[in-house]
């Protein structure tokens, strides 16, 4: 049976557990161990929306491991900007690949691809719906400062609406036993009902705000989010809330010594370079770590054991 890996919603916690372990081990082998592992893969990586981090990482780490990489960074560049259907390029990449990586601003898109593909997915983020490696990644380096994940306590800021990275980590953390979240956001930009709809047989608090200042004593953890004018239909109403929060180093002067800034990335100005100097910053270790756990999620698909 192949290993796809579409949604959190598909995970429970001991496979995330799976992955988390993983990565750990990954980080104790050499490089040249870790080089025999995929020898001979072909991973085809299809980015039909525009990456920096996650497609690099994801080459990075099939190269890494010893696989090879095919694929495109952009859909002009592919025969779908000359008509040719969704299924009829996932048919045709399968035929040159063991393994298939994709990106499309659609939601459902990664999805349908395991629906119709005989080799693995892996789902590099869907439009507005789920983006589950950078879930992973993020566990990851939540578990990298803490240790642990149930009992923390977590402030989302920013797009809570659009982002995917916040709507697959939020299904991840409640699966952990997280049940304590700040929300901070403009009104237009709140977290989803249905996501704080939730069925476990513990109570989940969200707390919203529209102020980022009330989250600093609250939480272990912040996380940013860009305001994502690609996400929005009305591009008068992202001006409206572009600049709605900047965090910067000042803010944060009397802030808990534990609590760690994470953010997906690319920023704009919601976390101000001096930031980066304190011991809070966390969000380029985490970019990092993308590179451990796409690893992982790798050797996972191909049932390596290490």
């Amino acid at each position: 049976m192949k290993r796809d890996l579409i949604s959190m919603h598909d995970l429970k916690a001991e496979d995330i557990q799976v992955y988390l372990d993983t990565a750990a081990r990954v980080e104790t082998i050499s490089l040249k161990d870790r080089f025999q592992l995929l020898q001979g893969k072909i991973m085809a990586s299809l980015f039909f929306e525009a990456s920096t981090r996650t497609r690099l990482s994801f080459e990075a780490a099939m190269y890494r491991l010893g696989g090879n990489v095919i694929g495109f960074a952009e859909q002009a560049a592919t025969s779908v900007s000359k008509g040719e259907s969704f299924s009829d390029t996932i048919h045709t990449v399968e035929s040159y690949s063991d393994v298939i990586v994709i990106r499309h601003p659609k939601e459902g898109t990664s999805r349908h691809a395991a629906q119709i593909s005989y080799l693995p997915v892996i789902n590099a983020g869907d439009g507005t719906n789920q983006h589950p490696t950078q879930t992973l990644l993020d566990l990851y380096t939540i578990i990298k400062n803490f240790k642990k994940i149930e009992g923390l306590r977590i402030a989302f800021v920013g797009d809570l609406k659009y982002s995917r990275t916040v709507h697959s980590l939020l299904q991840a953390l409640i699966k952990f036993r997280v049940n304590e979240f700040m929300l901070v956001s403009p009104e237009s930009l709140r977290l989803p009902e249905y996501l704080k709809r939730v069925k476990t047989d513990f109570p989940v608090t969200f707390v919203e705000t529209k102020n980022l200042e009330d989250a600093i004593p609250y939480a272990d953890i912040i996380y940013m989010t860009r305001i994502q004018r690609e996400r929005f239909p009305d591009q008068i109403e992202y001006e409206k809330v572009k600049d709605a929060f900047c965090l910067n180093a000042g803010m944060l002067k009397n802030a808990p010594e534990q609590l760690k800034v994470l953010h997906p990335l690319p920023r704009v100005n919601e976390i101000a370079p001096d930031v980066d100097e304190t011991p809070h910053a966390e969000y380029f270790r985490q970019a990092k770590n993308g590179l451990i756990m796409r690893q992982a999620i790798l050797l996972n698909v191909f049932e390596v054991k290490i």
